[in-house]
């Protein structure tokens, strides 16, 4: 599993490859692009918002001067006739109040001599007397000497109209510098409310979530005088929450317009907002603030918005170059596939497939080149098998000699290893050993009694049974087996065969006294197959048993001498014909890919002698 984590399909590498190709350039100079129209929208916004409020307060100024030059040209007018006693005259209240009829921007007008009766016009709909007692007397109580005075702007709470009041002295007296008269207007706000353009139903947020400019106006305490929300000029709010606000406020005189972006609160999230800042100058005194301030993620929301068709018109690249790419890359990759999974097929040992590679591109080539290189192992590995099927052949050949010539010494004892060797097999058959397995059991049992070659002849062929000295040296052919045979390194595997073939469950065996599951099960089966054929042919000392007496005989020894898994597969090979004396029935084997004079491992095969 861990392996196949650790591969990555080519097929991945060429799409990733496109769409990295193709996709980030694209992502990439999309984001520039936006970015740089961000910095350089959010240039034009201030900009704008600065040549905006800079503009507001132009007109704010030129409105004032108006009506400060029509203030200014009463008191000058009354200073050239004499004084204000032409008012006196019939009919001069009558056109006072039609001038202030006449101009819908003058609420109120008056003339008041000093010591004198006051002169009185202005609309009873808008202000009442009280109130504009109010207003008079606060400018009068500012008004010293020649110049003009021009108050705040202020709530008419009569009904509830923002409006500033104008004052200019007449002069008079011997050398013309005594005031003998003032001339007072109150003068309507409103034409400043159209001038900013505050003429909307909206409130600030929302005109700020649609990322329109919002232009208020805040006179020299901050507090707001003219506004989108009419309710907060009323309230005459305190604006200072806003930093352009403070920052206006900090420049004083020194600054008369600026670009001041800053931070707001709103809702517990902050927000960055353009703002800019310009001032009206009304009077020496009288200074107004016009503020614009625009949210600048909603005013660059066109930049968002070009950001989102880059994403769209990216994701659908990559959709197009995934698809386009697939399609490629399958043509190309196809190709290395079928020669991976070839690679794999002549690894597992199959050489007999080709691959059709159908490209005029070094794919093609390559395709030829490997179904070449692939005909040429075949033929290789093919002649490597018949190579290794006759040294097979031979080893086994040579094996059978041996033993042949080991029991061609004693005329009683020939053909006993071939049949040992034949007996084994059955019982292993029985018993479901791998065919690796069997392959050494065969050659474990034809060489069990190779020792015997060094023993005397006159010992070997007795006719009558051996002495305790003669069976002494007799027990030593296991040793003297294993000492020639482990000369031979490929019979190395063999070994524990012929060692061990006398050993005894019970470990009273020979030559190491071995116990149970200590002896090699090959050991365990060569065991009961030489003990069998022993019982079940003529000996020079004894004549052979019968099929029942052998059996008989073998099974009082389980559990003693024999495995009793062994004889059990021994009786049952015997029971169902498989297993008569002299011969045995074998299963067809597959031949060998290997040649068995390179063996696998093998486990000693002990055999019995009755």
């Amino acid at each position: 599993m861990f392996e196949r984590l650790r591969r990555i399909r080519l097929l991945y590498i060429v799409l990733a490859t496109l769409l990295v190709v193709g996709l980030v350039p694209l992502a990439l100079a999309g984001w520039m692009l936006s970015t740089r129209s961000a910095s350089e929208l959010r240039a034009v916004e201030g900009r704008y918002q600065a040549q905006l409020a800079e503009d507001k307060a132009r007109q704010i100024e030129l409105y004032g001067q108006r009506y400060r030059d029509v203030v200014t040209g009463l008191a000058r007018a009354f200073e050239l006739a004499g004084g204000v006693k032409v008012l006196n005259e019939g009919e001069s209240d009558a056109r006072l109040q039609r001038a202030v009829v006449d101009d819908p921007n003058i609420i109120a007008l008056a003339i008041l001599p000093v010591g004198g009766v006051p002169h009185l016009a202005y609309k009873t709909d808008v202000i009442g007397r009280d109130e504009l007692d109010e207003r008079v007397g606060e400018v009068l109580a500012r008004m010293s000497g020649r110049g003009i005075v021009v108050t705040r702007p202020h709530l008419i709470r009569s009904s509830q109209e923002m409006s500033l009041t104008v004052a200019a002295p007449v002069m008079g007296g011997a050398g013309g510098d005594e005031v003998t008269a003032a001339v007072v207007a109150v003068i309507s706000f409103q034409e400043v409310f159209k001038t900013v353009g505050q003429t909307t139903t909206q409130s600030e947020r929302e005109l700020l979530d649609q990322g329109r400019p919002v232009i208020f106006v805040v006179d020299s305490q901050g507090r707001a005088v003219a506004h989108p929300d009419a309710r907060v000029a009323y309230a005459e709010r305190s604006m200072t929450d806003l930093k352009v606000v403070q920052d206006w406020l900090d420049s004083g005189r020194q600054v008369q317009s600026a670009l001041a972006p800053f931070t707001a609160e709103r809702d517990g999230q902050r927000i960055e907002m353009l703002g800019a800042y310009a001032t009206a100058e009304l009077d020496d005194d009288a200074r107004l603030g016009v503020i614009a301030i625009q949210n600048e993620r909603a005013a660059l929301r066109s930049v968002s918005d070009m950001r989102q068709q880059t994403l769209v018109i990216s994701l659908l690249a990559a959709t197009f170059a995934l698809l386009a790419g697939f399609l490629f890359a399958k043509q190309l990759t196809q190709p290395v596939r079928d020669l991976a999974e070839a690679a794999g097929r002549i690894a597992s040992g199959n050489f007999s497939q080709r691959i059709a590679v159908r490209s005029r591109t070094e794919l093609g080539e390559l395709g030829d080149s490997f179904n070449s290189m692939t005909d040429r192992i075949e033929r290789y590995v093919e002649d490597l098998r018949r190579a290794a099927d006759a040294n097979r052949e031979l080893f086994l050949g040579t094996v059978k000699a041996l033993a042949a010539a080991i029991d061609g010494k004693d005329p009683y004892t020939r053909g006993h290893s071939e049949r040992v060797a034949r007996f084994s097999l059955a019982i292993g058959e029985r018993l479901n050993l791998p065919d690796e397995e069997m392959e050494k059991l065969r050659i474990s049992a034809l060489l069990h009694d190779v020792g015997k070659i060094s023993i005397d002849d006159k010992i070997l062929k007795k006719p009558a049974p051996l002495t305790d000295e003669e069976y002494e040296i007799m027990k030593g052919h296991p040793q003297k087996g294993f000492k020639i045979m482990s000369q031979i390194p490929a019979m190395r595997d063999f070994l524990p065969g012929m060692y061990m073939h006398h050993e005894m469950v019970n470990g009273q065996g020979y030559p190491q006294g071995l116990k149970g599951e200590d002896i090699p099960m090959q050991a365990r089966i060569v065991s009961v197959a030489d003990t069998f054929d022993a019982m079940t042919t003529d000996r020079p000392y004894q004549k052979a048993m019968s099929l029942e007496e052998a059996l008989a005989r073998i099974q009082t020894f389980v559990g003693t001498r024999y495995d009793a898994d062994v004889v059990a597969a021994l009786v049952e090979a015997c029971q169902q014909g498989q297993i008569a004396p002299g011969r045995a029935r074998l299963k067809p084997r597959p031949k060998k890919d290997q040649p068995a004079a390179a063996p696998p491992t093998n486990e000693a095969e002990p055999v019995a002698v009755a």
